[in-house]
């Protein structure tokens, strides 16, 4: 018997999947992949929200530039990996510069990890999630070299065996590839 489900059910189920595993993550480094001469350095960030629209909440140290200096906003990439996790996950979206009064006092009293939140010190950055890759390919077992020089021939001669490559998700769409 085969069941079809409708869009939305998927799609709340693939939400929920992918905040499970960020906030369980919890922490990434960030890479602002803008061509501009001016960008946010590669940092290591700590996730304080994943919200119902697809946006992931972090804070940086506030850069000695004018915040007016730097893009709003710039395409970006979050590489997350916990030591003892099974699985890795790669995030690419556009982040965006949060600096308006009226939105960080909306932010700032609306999330409860917000309470260290210095704005002489750290800016608050929103990213859109657009792509999610998940890794579930990483086993804690030790191979040998000559198991791994097997394995990575095998993945040169079958480069699309089953269990090849992360499981992809398009917040916002409905296909997973």
């Amino acid at each position: 018997m085969c069941f079809i489900l409708p869009n939305y059910f998927v799609m709340d189920a693939q939400k929920t999947f992918l905040h499970q595993k960020i906030l369980n993550l919890a922490s990434a480094i960030f890479f602002n992949q803008s061509d501009a001469v001016l960008k946010l350095p590669t940092s290591i960030i700590r996730i304080i929200h994943v919200d119902e629209y697809g946006y992931i909440w972090f804070f940086m140290q506030r850069p000695p530039q004018q915040l007016t200096e730097f893009e709003k906003e710039f395409p970006v990439k979050l590489d997350f990996f916990r030591k003892g996790l099974d699985y890795t996950l790669q995030i690419i979206g556009n982040g965006y510069i949060v600096n308006d009064p009226e939105e960080l006092l909306v932010i700032t009293t609306s999330i409860s990890e917000v309470k260290q939140f210095d704005p002489g010190k750290m800016i608050l950055i929103k990213v859109k999630m657009t792509r999610a890759d998940y890794f579930d390919h990483i086993s804690g077992s030790k191979s040998s070299w000559l198991q791994n020089a097997i394995n990575l021939l095998q993945s040169w001669i079958f480069p699309h065996a089953p269990g090849y490559g992360p499981t992809t998700y398009y917040p916002g769409m409905s296909e997973v590839s």
